[in-house]
């Protein structure tokens, strides 16, 4: 008998072998009716594979993520067959699926490919997926594969580099292409498609090589759910940081600067330090000291670190100094610098722990196809902290470390995410430093301090840092767009290297546990989907400007700046707009900048020394003291989640 194990561990016999799609009959029809991809052995393929001995299977629908994968790869497919149909010049390259949709690397030989092309493509898709053919992927041998790409330099580069035996081919319709396989059962399973974007891509993202054209597209089970998809897509461009940074004046960036290097307006740097000073307040409060490191170091540094040798060819270069043979580095982490603080003095077992935190610029040489607003940049600041303590404090310093990043995630209105384990790639060491003993210990740390707090978790092996494992908050934004945010990290190598000891109660030296931090991640990231989330319209307490002063007409200026003063001197910030307009433009002006309140003053105002109060989104709040508006706002603006409470 076949033994097949599924997901929740129960196990079904079968006589003989069986397909994934037999295995769904098995269990019910409408599970049958609904699968579209399968999971055998870890190996993602077709629901027709057939079995032969016992395996485990997990099987998959459009809801799971790996059932959209295949959906929008065998879509990629759909598009290639019609790209080559009104391009039978076109040389294909790869059509991956990605997290929303797929694209396809084309060379389409010098024929422009526009937006007004999109609709003709789409349409082409549709027809060619009514046809409901299915998708039979075959074995090939090498010499036939480079035969039949014998004018497709793109393909035989990629054959060239795959072992005779494991080539296959896929065809649906009359259309084949070479693919590894992970398809839906037929084409009749699209019913919606759009092409989203052209945009030009480097052959294997070297510039080096030649441009491609990479055609994004996406693709649905549903007509529905491509509608509901680009009414989100629509929304997202409305909440696009780049369209409301500019807008709301927080940040801009300049050629004569350099690519990918914000620059901070007022009102930008208003919002950073207000959300620094936050994030220093609960620091305080748990034991952190604050410290500062350059914007450089000599290389030697980051050669001890290792950051040269995983990231220097492929970031800034050194730096030379008229000695000979000197070279410094823009920084490109600060936990180097941070070993060398702790290295500055001699600690006791008493001392420990040692919580050392900066808001740190950082350089790193992004390529230029890679920048994007504040997502991705070259220089940012890392709401950076390390903390060094004994081997028996690192369990409950990795806990209260999550209890500061559920305090910003919770102030801030984060209220979805998923804490990765990030963990090393089992079957290939030789990415990361330090011995396996350590990556272990520091290993257990995280899965079981993640589980005492209660995170939602999944597991990624080959996602930690290359000196240490990590726990990554994984944040979903208001669109459903999932970012990655906070990071904490377990390193025991970093202490080796750097030779950083303590004495222990036995007066012998002993090395301390190193744990790496950033509830932001990065100041840039961190507001930019701040931006989207909110759709610039900030919490009250984080608003940059808080206020507006509106008085009636130029006689009242006076009153009003006093007002503005009497609200500085509690740390409630604004501005008055004396401009020479009507106050219901000054009032839909304030709105559309998103100011929180709008202070009406007029004669009325002055003499009973009051200001008339107008909040965004509720209208009229009435006539009230500025006292009483000042308890109002303080009650208001106060965040309602507390450090270690209620998260």
């Amino acid at each position: 008998m076949l033994k097949i194990t599924l997901p929740d561990g129960s196990i079904r016999e079968y006589e003989g072998a069986v397909t994934p799609l037999q295995v769904a009959q098995s269990i019910s029809d409408g599970l049958a009716r609904n699968t579209i991809s399968a999971i055998v052995n870890g190996q993602q393929t077709e629901v027709d594979t057939t079995i032969t001995e016992d395996s485990t299977v997990q099987l998959l629908t459009w809801n799971d993520d790996m059932g959209k994968k295949a959906f929008w790869h065998s879509s990629a497919h759909l598009l290639a067959q019609a790209i080559m149909e009104f391009y039978p010049n076109a040389k294909l390259t790869i059509g991956p699926a990605i997290a929303n949709g797929f694209y396809y690397d084309v060379d389409f030989g010098g024929e422009p490919l526009s937006e007004k092309d999109f609709e003709k493509l789409e349409k082409k898709i549709l027809e060619n997926a009514k046809k409901n053919s299915t998708f039979n992927l075959r074995e090939v041998s090498k010499a036939e594969a480079l035969k039949e790409y014998a004018d497709n330099p793109f393909k035989t580069e990629l054959i060239e580099n795959l072992p005779d035996g494991e080539i296959t081919f896929v065809t649906h319709d009359n259309f084949t292409d070479l693919c590894r396989g992970g398809h839906i059962p037929s084409t009749g399973i699209v019913k919606a498609v759009k092409i989203l974007n052209a945009a030009g891509a480097y052959w294997r993202g070297d510039e080096k090589n030649p441009q491609l054209t990479r055609v994004y597209g996406i693709s649905f089970p549903k007509q529905k759910e491509l509608a509901e998809y680009l009414e989100k897509l629509e929304e997202a461009k409305r909440r696009d940081h780049r369209k409301l940074g500019k807008e709301l004046g927080i940040f801009a960036f300049s050629e004569k600067v350099g690519a990918g290097l914000p620059l901070w307006l007022p009102k930008g740097a208003a919002l950073r330090k207000k959300l620094e000073n936050f994030l220093s307040e609960a620091q305080k409060k748990q034991g952190y000291e604050f410290v500062i490191s350059p914007h450089i170091g000599a290389k030697e540094l980051y050669v001890t670190s290792g950051h040269w040798d995983k990231y220097g060819a492929d970031s800034f270069q050194p730096i030379k100094t008229p000695n000979e043979g000197e070279e410094f580095l823009l920084k490109p982490m600060n936990c180097p610098h941070h070993c060398e603080i702790y290295k500055a003095q001699q600690w006791s077992y008493k001392d420990l722990p040692k919580r050392y935190a900066e808001f740190g610029t950082v350089y790193r040489y992004e390529q230029s196809g890679e920048l994007h607003g504040l997502t991705r940049v070259r220089g940012f600041t890392q709401d950076d902290a390390h903390l060094f303590c004994t081997p028996d404090q690192l369990l409950q310093e990795f806990e209260k470390v999550i209890d500061l990043v559920l305090y910003v995630f919770g102030s801030l209105g984060f209220a979805d995410f998923t804490a990765q384990i990030s963990l090393r790639d089992p079957d290939n060491r030789e990415k990361y430093i330090g011995s396996d003993e350590n990556w272990e210990k520091a290993e257990n740390a995280i899965v079981t301090a993640a589980k005492s707090k209660g995170l939602k978790t999944v597991t990624e092996y080959g996602e930690a840092a290359f000196y240490g494992p990590k726990l990554d908050f994984m944040v979903k934004d208001a669109l459903g767009r999932s970012w990655q945010l906070g990071t904490i990290q377990v390193d025991y190598n970093l202490p080796e290297r750097f030779d950083l000891w303590y004495n222990g109660n036995d007066n012998e030296k002993h090395r301390p546990v190193m744990i790496h931090r950033a509830p932001f991640g990065s100041m840039e990231r961190f507001i930019a989907i701040l931006i989207e989330n909110t759709a610039g319209d900030f919490p009250l307490w984080l608003s940059p400007e808080q206020f507006t002063i509106l008085p009636i007409s130029e006689k009242y200026a006076d009153y009003a700046k006093k007002v503005s003063q009497l609200l500085e001197n509690h740390d409630i910030c604004g501005l008055i707009d004396d401009r020479n307009e009507k106050t219901g433009k000054k009032i839909r002006d304030a709105e559309l900048k998103k100011l929180p309140f709008m202070l009406i003053v007029g004669e009325n105002e002055e003499n009973n020394g009051t200001i008339s109060v107008r909040r965004r989104g509720e209208g009229d709040l009435g006539e009230m003291s500025v006292d009483a508006f000042i308890t109002y706002f303080k009650q208001q603006a106060k965040p309602d989640f507390e450090l270690g409470g209620n998260q």
